[in-house]
């Protein structure tokens, strides 16, 4: 079963104020029919790439069967540390980048890791801020979830109990 993830983690456009971030997973069920769900999280007051990181935690978290995933980002430096094995070098010198620079948030990295290893995942770069639908939508539910301090929550306003199945 084919998942893509679309992430946003620039909520309210303030890297080191309040904000929130948010995915969609799109995915088409066993009979053909695509579904979509959203999930947000607000008040992560921290850098735009660990909110990124997190969304993209979120999102492969929610799956509850082994997918295959496409996982659409906005960040490139999250895209890059996996595209061109970045983690691989840095797990080898005991997750520093250099001799004296420790990677900041590994227990983020850790679980995106081990998502990765449940899920077939590929990554894709979406250039932020240029209109596409699904960074607009992230976007907006990112925002909103930070306005509201809410804690993750399906906006559609349906039950959802993580399962891909319809």
């Amino acid at each position: 079963m084919l998942v893509e993830i679309f992430t946003d983690g620039s909520a309210r456009g303030n890297p080191n104020g309040p904000g929130g971030y948010g995915c969609v997973l799109h995915y088409r069920d066993g009979r053909g029919k695509i579904h979509e769900r959203e999930l947000s999280q607000g008040y992560v007051k921290t850098t735009n790439n660990r909110m990124e990181l997190m969304a993209a935690i979120a999102g492969l978290e929610a799956l509850k069967r082994p997918c295959e995933v496409r996982l659409y980002s906005d960040s490139k430096y999250l895209v890059d540390a996996f595209n061109q094995n970045w983690l691989d070098s840095w797990i080898k010198k005991g997750w520093k980048r250099s001799k004296n620079e420790p990677v900041q948030n590994v227990d983020l990295w850790k679980r995106l890791l081990k998502a990765k290893k449940v899920h077939q995942v590929t990554f894709f770069w979406i250039k932020g801020h240029d209109g596409h639908t699904m960074n607009e939508r992230c976007n907006f539910l990112a925002t909103d979830a930070a306005d509201r301090c809410g804690l993750i929550e399906d906006t559609s306003g349906q039950f959802w109990d993580g399962s891909l199945d319809s």
